[in-house]
């Protein structure tokens, strides 16, 4: 199979073309003939125009490409190599939400032939592939995994909005059901990207692989978050103590800072969830999940204990939020903690007024019940700068004096402007 995609015989699909899989489909399709598919019959139209719904890529990406983009199971039947990129959210409960993989399953059981293979990319628990997507396939294609048709999973490692870590630069795990499998797999990812592969034993090493990268992260910078609330009760500034500890040649420098997005702030859960029902109740997980799911509150509790102690009425104060993105740089406002700073502020009376250099109004106010205000005031008892974007690192303290009543707070959460403030009253994580 490996040659007949390399001589444009046979085609590859990657089902589902968000923020992880269009630029996978796209790097492709500058090599071999690539299917496009995704449910979303207007985010095809816009990729036909050479846009990118999720704003990521420019339409210079599309350029160079044999690719088709479709929602018709009837064209995506004419690949022979399958690459799922759905996404894994988990619910209000935390409770893993398998809804999206299950329908992508049963689209591939829809046209999956004997001979074909099909990869995961999907950020999954271990044993999730072939415990409860295999399964689907098998029963609505008739095909037997592992004997009619071949599998493996790849976790994905996109980092939105970081331009220096891409596709092709980071090296890719990959796995397969059987040996050959393991062996096409990477063939075909390599064709794409430069840093090369690793070979994973077992499919579910990958995946395990993939959830404890983010799991790693998300306890770190609990560690550092826990720490943060600590050091302020010392009056002690957290990001001085860090820099302090980084000149340790073995310190991790990882930092305090609002944990959202569709990865740290979710992928724990999938492991946890796992662990439960195999008997095993996780303790370090969840610990690090509720402080890091709890920094919302603590910052807008820190926020409204400020402007009381200066003498003013909560309930007739106004508080400018700069950023509601999940992270800098990018318009993705799925999970964003930010959005629980603004409802925290809201339920203490306040007047709240959100802007941002890359998120939309409408999809706020559909996520969230609330939208950037159309202008910035200059009456503001705080500022909070949640979200450090590059357009507002390039602020000074006479920015926010001219937007701010006298004796104004300027809330720093990721400390971009420690040693810069001299006259506001100023607080960072």
């Amino acid at each position: 199979m490996y040659q007949k995609l390399l001589n444009k015989e046979e085609k590859l699909a990657v089902i589902g073309l968000g923020y992880v899989g269009l630029p996978i489909a796209l790097a492709f399709a500058k090599k071999i003939h690539v299917i496009g598919f995704d449910i979303n019959a207007k985010r095809i139209d816009l990729m036909r125009q050479q846009i990118d719904p999720s704003n990521e890529l420019t339409k210079e990406a599309f350029d160079n490409t044999t690719i088709c983009f479709t929602n018709d199971l009837e064209v995506l039947k004419e690949a022979r190599f399958y690459i799922v990129a759905v996404p894994t959210p988990v619910d209000e409960h935390n409770v893993p939400d398998l809804t999206p993989v299950i329908k992508a399953s049963e689209t591939i059981g829809k046209v999956i032939k004997k001979g074909d293979c099909v990869v995961f990319e999907s950020t999954v628990y271990p044993g999730c592939t072939e415990e409860d997507c295999l399964p689907v396939i098998e029963k609505l294609s008739g095909l037997k995994a592992g004997v009619d048709f071949t599998y493996g999973y790849s976790p994905e490692r996109i980092n939105p909005g970081d331009k220096v870590h891409t596709l092709e630069n980071v090296v890719k795990v990959v796995s397969g059901s059987d040996a050959e499998t393991l062996d096409l797999v990477a063939k075909v990812y390599e064709l794409v990207v430069k840093a090369g592969v690793h070979r994973a034993s077992s499919v579910k090493v990958a995946e395990a692989a993939k959830i404890i990268e983010n799991t790693q992260r998300d306890l770190n910078i609990a560690l550092m978050n826990e720490l943060s609330i600590i050091f302020d009760m010392m009056d002690i500034n957290t990001f001085e103590v860090l820099e302090a500890a980084g000149t340790k040649w073995n310190f991790l420098k990882f930092f305090p800072g609002l944990v959202g997005g569709h990865c740290i702030g979710v992928d724990p859960y999938y492991l946890t969830y796992k662990s439960h029902q195999l008997g095993y109740n996780s303790r370090v997980i969840l610990a690090g999940r509720v402080i890091n799911d709890e920094m919302a509150a603590y910052v807008a509790k820190k926020t409204v204990q400020t402007i009381i102690k200066s003498g003013l009425n909560i309930a007739a104060s106004k508080v400018l939020v700069m950023g509601c993105t999940f992270k800098e740089n990018v318009s993705d406002i799925r999970n964003s903690k930010v959005a629980d700073v603004v409802k925290e502020l809201q339920g203490y009376n306040v007047d709240v007024h959100v802007v941002d250099a890359h998120a939309d109004h409408d999809e706020l106010m559909h996520e969230y019940g609330f939208g950037l205000h159309p202008q910035v005031e200059t009456d503001y008892d705080a500022v909070i700068v949640a979200v450090n974007h590059e357009p507002y690192c390039q602020l000074d303290e006479n920015y926010f004096k001219s937007i701010t009543k006298p004796e104004g707070l300027l809330v720093d959460v990721k400390g971009i402007f420690r040693n810069k403030i001299k006259d506001l009253k100023y607080w960072s994580l």
